[in-house]
Formats: structure tokens, C-alpha cells, sequence
């Protein structure tokens, strides 16, 4: 039986931490006592074992429910730009008309220059906040480098020799470009996906900790660390809590795709 080396458990215990905790934190959250309402910036005590924020919220429920809306906010955003991207990355690596393809991969060079947080702003500036175009907007800034990730791998040089191969063979189209050479791309598009999700996680809190993001009566960890940014020295469990979470995802997540990466020879 194979043992798991240090680094990647020590990386799994630290993205599953906050990952339990947005997860199930939700239903155990009501489980957990009371708190007393005494008032903000309270120290830990009976009611509220991390104290309370600047706002009197109980700090503890405030981690087990504040990471929901992070992890869903980062997984559909990945989920939207890979389920337009792989496709669109296939097909332009499949195509055989080069001038539709310097098109299509300019237009997507629009987007790749796009500052993230100034589109979130400007979305914001319109009045357009909130979960919804929050999602669609970082998806779609995500987008020129999945294509490119998808249309690099799938264009290898080994791999145009077996794409040769079973065309001659007389398989069908679809199946060599899109099933064959999808088979082919999953494992740099899974690393890349790993590696992207800690990129799509920076630009998610940070557009709602600059107030650019998610509403402020929205119960997420970044907010909750803009509300409490001026509070470090009267309740710092308010505001190290949810930011030692957030850099627990990120940093075992990082750590958890370049384990990933060097068992499956992908280079992103």
C-alpha cells in the first residue's frame, strides 16, 4: 500500500478544511448555541467561542456559513468557462479554416486583456451586482485562456499523427476531434482547471472585499473581511478566520494540482 507523501496531506488537509466548512457548515451552523446578542467586537465567550464581529454577528457561524457562496461562485464560474471553452478549443483546433480561426482567437483576445476586477467594477457601477452577473462575467474573462489550453493540447504534434491515423481508418469526424481528442486534452484541462479555480477564487474575493461584488448583506468570507478590515486589533478572529480559510483553499488547492501536474506529465 502506497503512502501519501507529507505535502500532499498536509495540502488536503488545508483545502479541505474550508471546503468542509462551506459545504457543511450550513447545517451545522444551526446546530451550534445561540449566541447571547450582547453586542459587536465582543471576545470569545459562552455563545460565541470566536467572539463577534463589528457588525455583532457571531464569528464562528460566520465561518461555517460564509464559504457557500465562495465555492459555488468559483466552481460554476469554472463550470461555464470549460463548458464553452473545450468545445470551442476542439473545434478551432479541428478546423481547417484558418481564417475563421485567427477571428475567432482575436475577438477572444478582447476579452483576455480585460482587467477582472474593472469589469466587476464597472458592472457594479451599473447597478449589475450580485451572484448572477458576478458568475457570467468572470466565466467569460476566463474564457480566451481555456480555449487556448484546449486547442494547444489538442494540436500536439504527437497527437496529429493519430489523428491522421484514424481518419485513414475511416472514423467519423466527431469522434476523432471531438470524443478522441477530448480524451486526449482532459488531463491538461483538469490541471489547468485546478490551477484557474485558485485564479477565478482571487478575483471573486477581491472584487467583494474592494465592495465591487457581492452584495454587503451577503454572508460570504470576503465580505465579511471587508466589514471587518477596521476591526484587526478590537476582534481579530472576525477578520483572520475567514482570510486563514480563503488562503487555506487557495494554497492547498495550489499545492494539490502541482501533485496533480507531476503525476500526469501536464504542463500548463
Amino acid at each position: 500500500m502506497s503512502r501519501v507523501p507529507v505535502g500532499t496531506a498536509i495540502a488536503a488537509v488545508l483545502a479541505g478544511v474550508p471546503l468542509l466548512c462551506a459545504l457543511a457548515g450550513p447545517f451545522l451552523a444551526p446546530l451550534l448555541p445561540a449566541p447571547d446578542g450582547a453586542g459587536a467586537l465582543l471576545p470569545p465567550g459562552p455563545g460565541h467561542p470566536l467572539g463577534t464581529d463589528a457588525l455583532g454577528r457571531d464569528v464562528l457561524t460566520l465561518a461555517l456559513t460564509g464559504g457557500t457562496t465562495v465555492v459555488a461562485l468559483a466552481v460554476g464560474t469554472l463550470v461555464l468557462a470549460y463548458a464553452a471553452g473545450v468545445p470551442l478549443g476542439l473545434l478551432l483546433a479541428a478546423s481547417g479554416r484558418r481564417w475563421a480561426v485567427l477571428l475567432t482567437q482575436r475577438a477572444l483576445d478582447v476579452l483576455l486583456v480585460l482587467p477582472s476586477l474593472l469589469v466587476l467594477l464597472v458592472l457594479a457601477g451599473t447597478g449589475r451586482r450580485g451572484v448572477g452577473p458576478m458568475l457570467v462575467a468572470t466565466a467569460l474573462l476566463q474564457l480566451p485562456a481555456v480555449v487556448r489550453v484546449v486547442r494547444g493540447a489538442a494540436g500536439a504534434p504527437a497527437r496529429r499523427v493519430a489523428l491522421e491515423t484514424m481518419t485513414q481508418n475511416g472514423e467519423r469526424w466527431w469522434r476523432v476531434h471531438l470524443v478522441e481528442t477530448g480524451r486526449f486534452v482532459a488531463g491538461p484541462v483538469l490541471v489547468d482547471a485546478g490551477t484557474r479555480g485558485v485564479l477565478v477564487l482571487t478575483v471573486l474575493t477581491g472584487a467583494s472585499f474592494l465592495g465591487v461584488g457581492l452584495p454587503p448583506d451577503t454572508v460570504d468570507w470576503s465580505v465579511v473581511i471587508e466589514q471587518n478590515s477596521s476591526s484587526l486589533f478590537l476582534a481579530p478572529y472576525a477578520l483572520l478566520v475567514p482570510a486563514g480559510l480563503l488562503v487555506a483553499l487557495a494554497a492547498g488547492t495550489n499545492v494539490l494540482v502541482d501533485r496533480l501536474a507531476d503525476r500526469t506529465g501536464a504542463v500548463v
